[in-house]
Protein backbone atom coordinates (compact mmCIF):
# COMPACT_ATOMS: atom_id res chain seq x y z
CA UNK A 1 0.00 0.00 0.00
CA UNK A 2 2.81 2.40 0.82
CA UNK A 3 4.56 1.71 -2.51
CA UNK A 4 1.37 2.43 -4.47
CA UNK A 5 0.90 5.66 -2.51
CA UNK A 6 4.43 6.81 -3.42
CA UNK A 7 3.80 6.18 -7.11
CA UNK A 8 0.55 8.14 -7.00
CA UNK A 9 2.31 10.99 -5.23
CA UNK A 10 4.71 11.39 -8.15
CA UNK A 11 7.79 10.18 -6.29
CA UNK A 12 8.64 7.45 -8.78
CA UNK A 13 11.39 9.57 -10.47
CA UNK A 14 13.15 9.87 -7.11
CA UNK A 15 13.21 6.13 -6.72
CA UNK A 16 14.77 5.37 -10.11
CA UNK A 17 18.34 5.64 -8.82
CA UNK A 18 17.67 3.64 -5.66
CA UNK A 19 19.05 0.12 -5.24
CA UNK A 20 16.67 -2.74 -5.99
CA UNK A 21 14.10 -3.60 -3.41
CA UNK A 22 14.76 -6.75 -1.36
CA UNK A 23 11.43 -8.11 -2.57
CA UNK A 24 12.77 -8.30 -6.20
CA UNK A 25 11.14 -5.13 -7.59
CA UNK A 26 13.46 -3.34 -10.09
CA UNK A 27 12.90 0.42 -10.27
CA UNK A 28 15.72 1.44 -12.66
CA UNK A 29 14.78 2.60 -16.16
CA UNK A 30 16.16 0.59 -19.15
CA UNK A 31 16.35 1.76 -22.78
CA UNK A 32 14.81 -0.38 -25.48
CA UNK A 33 17.88 0.11 -27.76
CA UNK A 34 21.47 0.75 -26.79
CA UNK A 35 23.05 4.11 -27.56
CA UNK A 36 25.84 2.56 -29.59
CA UNK A 37 23.46 0.75 -31.99
CA UNK A 38 22.56 3.66 -34.27
CA UNK A 39 26.11 4.93 -34.94
CA UNK A 40 27.27 1.35 -35.43
CA UNK A 41 24.61 0.70 -38.07
CA UNK A 42 25.45 3.96 -39.83
CA UNK A 43 29.12 3.04 -39.85
CA UNK A 44 28.43 -0.41 -41.32
CA UNK A 45 26.14 1.09 -43.98
CA UNK A 46 28.80 3.60 -45.06
CA UNK A 47 31.44 0.89 -45.01
CA UNK A 48 29.38 -1.33 -47.33
CA UNK A 49 29.02 1.58 -49.78
CA UNK A 50 32.75 2.27 -49.87
CA UNK A 51 33.99 -1.31 -50.02
CA UNK A 52 33.70 -3.55 -53.09
CA UNK A 53 31.13 -6.32 -52.57
CA UNK A 54 32.63 -9.81 -52.28
CA UNK A 55 32.62 -11.93 -55.42
CA UNK A 56 29.79 -14.45 -55.73
CA UNK A 57 30.56 -17.94 -54.50
CA UNK A 58 29.02 -21.01 -56.15
CA UNK A 59 26.71 -23.13 -54.06
CA UNK A 60 29.08 -26.11 -54.29
CA UNK A 61 31.74 -24.21 -52.32
CA UNK A 62 29.40 -23.40 -49.45
CA UNK A 63 28.87 -25.75 -46.50
CA UNK A 64 26.22 -28.45 -46.37
CA UNK A 65 26.33 -29.24 -50.08
CA UNK A 66 26.25 -32.82 -51.33
CA UNK A 67 26.58 -32.91 -55.12
CA UNK A 68 25.42 -36.52 -55.48
CA UNK A 69 22.35 -35.88 -53.34
CA UNK A 70 21.55 -32.70 -55.27
CA UNK A 71 21.71 -34.60 -58.57
CA UNK A 72 19.24 -37.19 -57.27
CA UNK A 73 16.97 -34.51 -55.82
CA UNK A 74 16.96 -32.64 -59.15
CA UNK A 75 15.11 -35.46 -60.89
CA UNK A 76 12.66 -35.98 -58.03
CA UNK A 77 11.95 -32.25 -57.89
CA UNK A 78 10.95 -32.23 -61.56
CA UNK A 79 9.14 -35.61 -61.30
CA UNK A 80 11.28 -37.00 -64.11
CA UNK A 81 13.22 -40.25 -64.38
CA UNK A 82 16.78 -39.39 -65.40
CA UNK A 83 19.66 -41.76 -65.88
CA UNK A 84 22.00 -40.78 -63.04
CA UNK A 85 25.24 -41.19 -64.98
CA UNK A 86 23.92 -39.28 -67.99
CA UNK A 87 22.53 -36.53 -65.77
CA UNK A 88 25.91 -36.04 -64.11
CA UNK A 89 27.49 -35.83 -67.55
CA UNK A 90 24.93 -33.21 -68.64
CA UNK A 91 26.25 -30.74 -66.05
CA UNK A 92 29.92 -31.12 -67.08
CA UNK A 93 31.03 -28.50 -69.60
CA UNK A 94 34.18 -28.57 -71.69
CA UNK A 95 35.52 -25.37 -70.09
CA UNK A 96 35.40 -27.04 -66.67
CA UNK A 97 37.36 -30.07 -67.92
CA UNK A 98 40.03 -27.83 -69.44
CA UNK A 99 40.30 -25.78 -66.25
CA UNK A 100 40.74 -28.87 -64.06
CA UNK A 101 43.39 -30.33 -66.35
CA UNK A 102 45.30 -27.03 -66.37
CA UNK A 103 45.10 -26.83 -62.58
CA UNK A 104 46.54 -30.33 -62.26
CA UNK A 105 49.39 -29.49 -64.61
CA UNK A 106 50.22 -26.41 -62.55
CA UNK A 107 50.42 -28.61 -59.46
CA UNK A 108 53.01 -30.81 -61.17
CA UNK A 109 50.89 -33.92 -61.53
CA UNK A 110 52.06 -36.58 -63.96
CA UNK A 111 50.74 -36.44 -67.50
CA UNK A 112 49.06 -39.79 -67.11
CA UNK A 113 47.12 -38.57 -64.10
CA UNK A 114 46.32 -35.11 -65.52
CA UNK A 115 43.74 -36.42 -68.00
CA UNK A 116 40.31 -36.53 -66.34
CA UNK A 117 37.93 -39.38 -66.93
CA UNK A 118 35.10 -36.95 -67.66
CA UNK A 119 32.98 -36.50 -70.76
CA UNK A 120 31.48 -33.10 -71.50
CA UNK A 121 27.87 -32.46 -72.47
CA UNK A 122 28.48 -31.34 -76.05
CA UNK A 123 26.87 -34.40 -77.66
CA UNK A 124 23.91 -34.42 -75.27
CA UNK A 125 23.34 -30.71 -75.87
CA UNK A 126 23.27 -31.18 -79.64
CA UNK A 127 20.69 -33.98 -79.35
CA UNK A 128 18.56 -31.92 -76.97
CA UNK A 129 18.66 -28.81 -79.16
CA UNK A 130 17.81 -30.77 -82.30
CA UNK A 131 14.82 -32.47 -80.64
CA UNK A 132 13.61 -29.21 -79.09
CA UNK A 133 13.73 -27.40 -82.42
CA UNK A 134 11.93 -30.22 -84.25
CA UNK A 135 9.24 -30.57 -81.57
CA UNK A 136 8.52 -26.84 -81.35
CA UNK A 137 8.42 -26.49 -85.12
CA UNK A 138 5.95 -29.37 -85.45
CA UNK A 139 3.72 -27.92 -82.71
CA UNK A 140 3.60 -24.38 -84.08
CA UNK A 141 3.15 -25.45 -87.68
CA UNK A 142 0.07 -27.36 -86.62
CA UNK A 143 -1.28 -24.74 -84.20
CA UNK A 144 -0.67 -21.77 -86.54
CA UNK A 145 -0.93 -23.33 -89.97
CA UNK A 146 -1.65 -19.97 -91.63
CA UNK A 147 1.50 -18.32 -90.27
CA UNK A 148 4.44 -18.04 -92.69
CA UNK A 149 7.71 -19.80 -92.06
CA UNK A 150 9.40 -16.56 -91.01
CA UNK A 151 6.97 -16.19 -88.10
CA UNK A 152 7.49 -19.81 -87.00
CA UNK A 153 11.26 -19.36 -87.10
CA UNK A 154 10.98 -16.14 -85.06
CA UNK A 155 9.02 -17.95 -82.34
CA UNK A 156 11.55 -20.80 -82.32
CA UNK A 157 14.43 -18.34 -82.05
CA UNK A 158 12.72 -16.61 -79.15
CA UNK A 159 12.01 -19.81 -77.18
CA UNK A 160 15.45 -21.32 -77.75
CA UNK A 161 17.37 -18.07 -77.24
CA UNK A 162 19.72 -17.41 -74.35
CA UNK A 163 17.40 -15.02 -72.50
CA UNK A 164 14.42 -17.39 -72.20
CA UNK A 165 16.43 -20.59 -71.77
CA UNK A 166 18.71 -19.14 -69.08
CA UNK A 167 15.76 -17.79 -67.13
CA UNK A 168 14.04 -21.20 -67.20
CA UNK A 169 17.28 -22.98 -66.30
CA UNK A 170 17.92 -20.67 -63.35
CA UNK A 171 14.41 -21.19 -62.03
CA UNK A 172 14.85 -24.97 -62.27
CA UNK A 173 18.11 -24.85 -60.27
CA UNK A 174 20.35 -25.94 -63.15
CA UNK A 175 22.78 -23.07 -62.54
CA UNK A 176 23.72 -24.37 -59.08
CA UNK A 177 24.61 -27.81 -60.46
CA UNK A 178 26.47 -26.69 -63.59
CA UNK A 179 30.21 -27.37 -63.55
CA UNK A 180 31.81 -24.40 -65.30
CA UNK A 181 35.13 -22.58 -65.22
CA UNK A 182 33.43 -19.25 -64.41
CA UNK A 183 30.89 -18.13 -61.87
CA UNK A 184 28.29 -16.76 -62.37
CA UNK A 185 27.81 -19.27 -65.15
CA UNK A 186 27.92 -17.60 -68.61
CA UNK A 187 24.66 -17.61 -70.51
CA UNK A 188 25.95 -19.69 -73.41
CA UNK A 189 27.20 -22.37 -70.98
CA UNK A 190 23.90 -22.38 -69.08
CA UNK A 191 21.97 -22.64 -72.34
CA UNK A 192 24.08 -25.59 -73.45
CA UNK A 193 23.57 -27.31 -70.09
CA UNK A 194 19.78 -26.91 -70.32
CA UNK A 195 19.65 -28.57 -73.72
CA UNK A 196 21.96 -31.30 -72.41
CA UNK A 197 19.39 -32.02 -69.67
CA UNK A 198 16.73 -32.31 -72.38
CA UNK A 199 19.03 -34.72 -74.23
CA UNK A 200 19.37 -36.84 -71.08
CA UNK A 201 15.60 -36.89 -70.62
CA UNK A 202 15.17 -37.95 -74.25
CA UNK A 203 17.45 -40.93 -73.76
CA UNK A 204 16.05 -41.80 -70.33
CA UNK A 205 12.28 -41.39 -70.69
CA UNK A 206 11.60 -41.21 -74.44
CA UNK A 207 10.20 -38.55 -76.78
CA UNK A 208 6.73 -38.30 -75.23
CA UNK A 209 7.92 -37.30 -71.74
CA UNK A 210 10.52 -34.99 -73.27
CA UNK A 211 7.83 -33.28 -75.35
CA UNK A 212 5.74 -32.69 -72.24
CA UNK A 213 8.80 -31.23 -70.50
CA UNK A 214 9.38 -28.81 -73.40
CA UNK A 215 5.70 -27.91 -73.49
CA UNK A 216 5.53 -27.17 -69.76
CA UNK A 217 8.71 -25.11 -69.45
CA UNK A 218 9.34 -23.53 -72.88
CA UNK A 219 6.03 -23.11 -74.70
CA UNK A 220 4.50 -21.53 -71.60
CA UNK A 221 6.97 -18.65 -71.97
CA UNK A 222 4.71 -17.35 -74.75
CA UNK A 223 1.96 -16.54 -72.26
CA UNK A 224 1.29 -12.80 -72.44
CA UNK A 225 3.51 -12.37 -75.51
CA UNK A 226 2.24 -10.84 -78.72
CA UNK A 227 3.38 -12.30 -82.01
CA UNK A 228 5.05 -9.02 -82.95
CA UNK A 229 6.94 -8.96 -79.65
CA UNK A 230 8.97 -11.93 -80.84
CA UNK A 231 8.73 -11.34 -84.60
CA UNK A 232 10.01 -8.00 -85.86
CA UNK A 233 8.15 -6.94 -89.00
CA UNK A 234 9.50 -3.71 -90.48
CA UNK A 235 6.70 -3.32 -93.05
CA UNK A 236 3.42 -4.78 -91.76
CA UNK A 237 1.35 -3.17 -94.51
CA UNK A 238 3.48 -4.77 -97.22
CA UNK A 239 3.18 -8.16 -95.50
CA UNK A 240 -0.59 -7.71 -95.27
CA UNK A 241 -0.80 -6.97 -98.99
CA UNK A 242 1.13 -10.17 -99.73
CA UNK A 243 -1.14 -12.26 -97.50
CA UNK A 244 -4.27 -10.82 -99.09
CA UNK A 245 -2.84 -11.43 -102.57
CA UNK A 246 -2.32 -15.11 -101.70
CA UNK A 247 -6.03 -15.29 -100.88
CA UNK A 248 -7.06 -13.49 -104.09
CA UNK A 249 -8.22 -10.38 -102.23
CA UNK A 250 -7.69 -6.78 -103.20
CA UNK A 251 -5.23 -4.46 -101.48
CA UNK A 252 -6.50 -2.80 -98.26
CA UNK A 253 -7.66 0.82 -98.27
CA UNK A 254 -6.85 2.85 -95.12
CA UNK A 255 -9.46 5.36 -93.93
CA UNK A 256 -9.76 7.51 -90.81
CA UNK A 257 -12.65 6.25 -88.70
CA UNK A 258 -12.18 8.38 -85.56
CA UNK A 259 -9.87 11.02 -84.19
CA UNK A 260 -9.51 13.04 -81.03
CA UNK A 261 -7.42 16.08 -79.99
CA UNK A 262 -5.92 16.34 -83.45
CA UNK A 263 -4.60 19.87 -82.85
CA UNK A 264 -2.95 19.13 -79.48
CA UNK A 265 0.31 17.48 -78.49
CA UNK A 266 -1.50 14.21 -77.66
CA UNK A 267 -3.63 13.34 -80.69
CA UNK A 268 -5.27 9.98 -81.26
CA UNK A 269 -6.22 8.64 -84.67
CA UNK A 270 -8.12 5.47 -85.54
CA UNK A 271 -7.49 4.07 -88.99
CA UNK A 272 -9.60 1.30 -90.47
CA UNK A 273 -8.53 -0.99 -93.30
CA UNK A 274 -11.20 -1.83 -95.84
CA UNK A 275 -11.08 -4.71 -98.31
CA UNK A 276 -13.95 -5.10 -100.79
CA UNK A 277 -15.92 -2.43 -98.90
CA UNK A 278 -15.61 -4.38 -95.61
CA UNK A 279 -13.59 -3.34 -92.60
CA UNK A 280 -11.04 -6.03 -91.79
CA UNK A 281 -9.15 -4.25 -89.01
CA UNK A 282 -8.87 -1.01 -87.05
CA UNK A 283 -5.93 0.37 -85.10
CA UNK A 284 -5.08 3.47 -83.02
CA UNK A 285 -1.98 5.64 -83.11
CA UNK A 286 -0.59 9.09 -82.35
CA UNK A 287 -0.08 9.69 -86.10
CA UNK A 288 -1.85 8.45 -89.19
CA UNK A 289 1.17 6.37 -90.21
CA UNK A 290 1.42 4.66 -86.80
CA UNK A 291 -2.33 3.99 -86.74
CA UNK A 292 -2.17 2.49 -90.24
CA UNK A 293 0.67 0.16 -89.24
CA UNK A 294 -1.17 -0.89 -86.08
CA UNK A 295 -4.28 -1.66 -88.11
CA UNK A 296 -2.15 -3.80 -90.42
CA UNK A 297 -0.80 -5.70 -87.41
CA UNK A 298 -4.36 -6.28 -86.15
CA UNK A 299 -5.32 -7.68 -89.54
CA UNK A 300 -2.26 -9.96 -89.58
CA UNK A 301 -3.12 -11.30 -86.11
CA UNK A 302 -6.59 -12.20 -87.36
CA UNK A 303 -5.20 -13.92 -90.46
CA UNK A 304 -2.62 -15.93 -88.51
CA UNK A 305 -5.02 -16.82 -85.68
CA UNK A 306 -2.83 -15.19 -83.01
CA UNK A 307 -5.37 -12.78 -81.54
CA UNK A 308 -5.63 -12.02 -77.82
CA UNK A 309 -8.97 -13.85 -77.53
CA UNK A 310 -7.84 -16.95 -79.39
CA UNK A 311 -8.80 -20.36 -78.11
CA UNK A 312 -6.17 -21.98 -75.85
CA UNK A 313 -4.33 -25.06 -76.97
CA UNK A 314 -5.99 -28.37 -76.26
CA UNK A 315 -3.19 -30.52 -74.89
CA UNK A 316 -5.44 -33.57 -74.60
CA UNK A 317 -5.54 -34.24 -78.34
CA UNK A 318 -3.14 -36.90 -79.60
CA UNK A 319 -1.46 -34.48 -82.02
CA UNK A 320 1.02 -33.49 -79.31
CA UNK A 321 2.18 -37.09 -79.04
CA UNK A 322 2.45 -37.30 -82.81
CA UNK A 323 4.56 -34.13 -82.81
CA UNK A 324 6.98 -35.61 -80.29
CA UNK A 325 7.25 -38.86 -82.29
CA UNK A 326 7.83 -36.89 -85.49
CA UNK A 327 10.49 -34.78 -83.79
CA UNK A 328 12.21 -37.91 -82.49
CA UNK A 329 12.22 -39.46 -85.95
CA UNK A 330 13.65 -36.25 -87.43
CA UNK A 331 16.29 -36.19 -84.71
Amino acid sequence: MAFRWLLRAGLSPLLRGCPPCPHGVLLSHSRGKKRWLRPYLLYMANKSKLEVPPPPVPRSEKPNFDYHAEIIAFGHRLHENFSLNLLKRAFVNSCYVKQEEARRRDLGVDKEVVALNLHDNQELSEHGLSFTHSYLKACFEEAYSKMPQAGIEAILHFLTGEHVVCRVASNLGIEDLTLSSEFPVPQNVLQQTFFAVIGVLLQSSGPQKTGIFIRDFLITQLIGKDIFDVWTVSNPMGLLVEELAKRNLSAPEPRITRQSAASTVLPVFFVGLYCDKKMIAEGPGETLFVAEEEAARVALRKIYGYTANRRPWDYSIPSQEQASIQAFSNN
